[in-house]
């Protein structure tokens, strides 16, 4: 069953909290201001924007292909501009922000290497480009062992969908062939209480199931999600999905 525009809301609102303190991070280190003119690629239902929230006078734009996301973005939001428009041909003229970021995106762009192309050519010299959080699934770790099929599983997926699983681990090089310059490279942190299950979980499993759907009978993602279930509530469950972000300077 296709997702509403309201329920990816609350899946990108869940992945946004994972990063936002190391988001908030990295717009410090790079001097993100409140005249500052940044582009979102992928932005979806524009989960993100609240990153910006005390910054009053800043021109936030975002981009997507999906044209019913961006409805429900710009009721949320109606303050910040939204295009629906393709990453490899973004609709700006050369050098029209001084940061263009991204979310979990680029792991789904068929060509990063063209996407990242177009996000540096609409970003002024001497400007950002950031992709704040990009999974490497083929490195996800489970435990106890009975559930590392289900990690395999999803990862499979994620391939059948035309996603790139291990983007993650793929930045540095994307970053370094794109020409930028003082790139620096980092991985999320991690930490989680054991013993009960995580808020939230109810959603990751609606994602889960919704991946599997397509390759697993349903009695066997639901003998999936009662191991599952077990493991968390006995502790000894582990669940990390490595993700790195990346940002570079475009040269003058």
């Amino acid at each position: 069953m296709k997702w509403t525009a309201g329920q990816w809301q609350k899946r990108f609102l869940q992945q946004a909290a994972w990063t936002s303190s190391l988001r908030k991070y990295i717009y410090a280190q790079v001097g993100v201001h409140p005249h500052s003119r940044i582009l979102e690629v992928g932005c979806g239902t524009g989960a993100l924007v609240r990153d910006f929230d005390e910054f009053d006078a800043i021109f936030l734009n975002g981009i997507d292909i999906d044209f019913y996301r961006l409805a429900f973005a710009a009721v949320e939001n109606p303050g910040s501009p939204y295009i629906c428009a393709d990453a490899n041909h973004l609709p700006y003229a050369d050098g029209s922000f001084d940061f263009v970021t991204c979310h979990y995106f680029l792991l789904w762009v068929h060509d990063p290497s063209a996407a990242l192309a177009e996000m540096v050519r609409v970003t002024q010299a001497g400007g950002t480009i950031l992709a704040l959080a990009e999974p490497d699934h083929t490195a996800r770790i489970d435990s106890p062992d009975e559930l590392i099929p289900l990690g395999k599983a999803q990862t499979a997926s994620l391939k059948t969908q035309g996603a790139d699983p291990s983007l993650g681990r793929r930045l540095p090089e994307l970053f370094s062939r794109a020409g930028l310059r003082n790139i620096q490279f980092g991985a999320s942190g991690f930490q989680t209480s054991i013993s009960k299950i995580p808020a939230g979980w109810d959603l990751e499993w609606q994602v889960l199931e919704q991946d599997l759907s397509g390759s697993l009978q349903a009695a066997e993602i639901a003998h999936f999600k009662d191991l599952d279930n077990a493991a968390w509530k006995s502790g000894s469950r582990v669940f990390w999905v490595p993700t790195f972000y990346i940002y570079g300077t475009k040269s003058p």
